[in-house]
């Protein structure tokens, strides 16, 4: 983290903002403005106050949210110069708050309880504005452990694991019960969590990496980025060629990660161009200084190989604009086709919920069979709610942690409104 004079700096130029537009390009809708006040003034512990109005994962977000995209996207400052440096602000304020301690104050329990399943970013969100709210929660995790995708999602050089660990025990230390080692679906079911409390969460994220649909799949030596970030999978990638297909964040994390584990050579393919790439551009910036490899607006047709993966067959593509969408769209060109070796393949083009958990739930689902909810959280059934990607909500980790809050929100008013 900076000097403090560096912070002290950058906290220099919101003092006379007036219209705050970083704060409708932030999904928790934080008071920045304010909080950067603080720091400028040099009260710490108050700009920790305001931050724990709207988010408990100041040290969390302030490292990995796409602030280009989000309230730095929207800062006044950034029209002419450089924009604030929201992240660095933030962090700051949540690592002084994990050295200190700070707390905030949560009323006594009321006779209501609520279940929380998943401890990612929406239930952890949850679970702290239920209970600083004087709502009885208990977390249901599978693991041995809290955090969800900010562990076993995002990898180390991106997001400490201590700072996680921090994060979470702060959350945890408000009076919320953990039950750890216990899967959804198998060790307890919806309707008993149904019977033992008075609403019930579902934040069990989304971790079964897509399909890419192309010949070859099935060969040995073909991953899906999640899971091998989940699961920590011992693959020798050493003096190997890795090619890794999609263009999100996933995408740049585990092309990282794999080039850290000494591969020989990664390279990231992507149908589109880089200025439709989702991944943030910080992202896919560090990615090229790392030396990771991009063949843009490329597609995949197949892998190749004698049981195990040899290559792969590409094609270039072009972009198109067609009627209704927004965004344009990759068409192969004839003619154009290359086999590429490589030993490994890799898919990070996004990941879905266990489709057999997910029938097991009797919950309504969209067509990409995620949790259908509405704006406050309500799932098909009564006094269920859902937030974070089981849900499709954004993919950040803002956004997941956005719809926690809501269905919060929503569960206290529904609970409170019942006396």
């Amino acid at each position: 983290m900076n000097n403090i004079e560096d912070i002290k700096k950058k906290a220099n130029y919101c003092e006379s903002c007036i219209t705050k537009p970083c704060q409708t390009g932030c999904p928790l809708y934080n008071d920045i403005t304010d909080f950067i006040k603080m720091i400028k003034e040099e009260k710490y512990e108050e700009g920790y106050k305001i931050l724990s109005k709207t988010t408990f994962l100041e040290s969390v977000c302030g490292r990995i949210c796409p602030h280009q995209k989000q309230c730095q996207g929207m800062c006044v400052k950034g029209v002419s110069y450089e924009p604030v440096n929201i992240g660095d602000l933030e962090t700051f304020i949540g690592d002084l708050s994990i050295k200190n301690n700070w707390t905030i104050d949560v009323p006594d329990e009321t006779k209501y309880k609520v279940a929380v399943i998943g401890s990612g970013p929406s239930s952890l969100t949850c679970a702290a504005f239920l209970r600083k709210n004087g709502i009885g929660v208990t977390i249901y995790e599978k693991y041995d452990y809290l955090g969800g995708l900010l562990v076993h999602g995002i990898p180390d050089f991106r997001l400490p694991k201590d700072i996680v660990k921090d994060t979470v025990d702060k959350i945890i230390n408000l009076g919320i019960d953990v039950k750890y080692n216990c899967k959804f679906g198998e060790d307890i079911t919806l309707e008993q969590l149904q019977k033992e409390h008075d609403a019930v969460f579902i934040g069990i994220g989304a971790n079964v990496s897509n399909k890419m649909n192309v010949l070859g799949e099935e060969l040995k030596n073909v991953y899906g980025a999640n899971e091998i970030l989940e699961y920590k999978l011992d693959i020798n990638f050493v003096n190997k060629i890795v090619v890794i297909c999609g263009g999100g964040d996933v995408a740049m994390d585990i092309a990282r990660f794999v080039k850290r584990k000494n591969a020989k050579k990664v390279i990231i393919t992507y149908r589109r161009s880089e200025d439709e790439m989702p991944a943030d551009k910080k992202e896919i910036e560090e990615a090229k200084n790392e030396g990771i490899e991009f063949l843009l607006q490329t597609n995949i047709l197949k892998i190749t190989g004698d049981k195990k993966v040899s290559g792969i067959n590409l094609i270039k593509t072009k972009l198109v604009k067609k009627e209704g969408e927004l965004r344009l769209s990759p068409v192969n060109i004839e003619g154009s086709e290359y086999n590429l070796e490589c030993d490994y393949v890799i898919s990070a083009i996004g990941a879905s919920t266990d489709k057999n958990l997910l029938d097991k739930l009797n919950l309504k689902l969209n067509s990409k069979n995620q949790i259908m909810i509405d704006t406050k959280g309500h799932t098909s059934i009564e006094k269920v709610y859902a937030g974070g990607d089981v849900t499709g909500a954004k993919s950040t980790v803002s956004w997941a942690a956005r719809s926690g809050r809501n269905a919060a929100l929503e569960i206290i008013n529904k609970l409170k409104g019942e006396e």
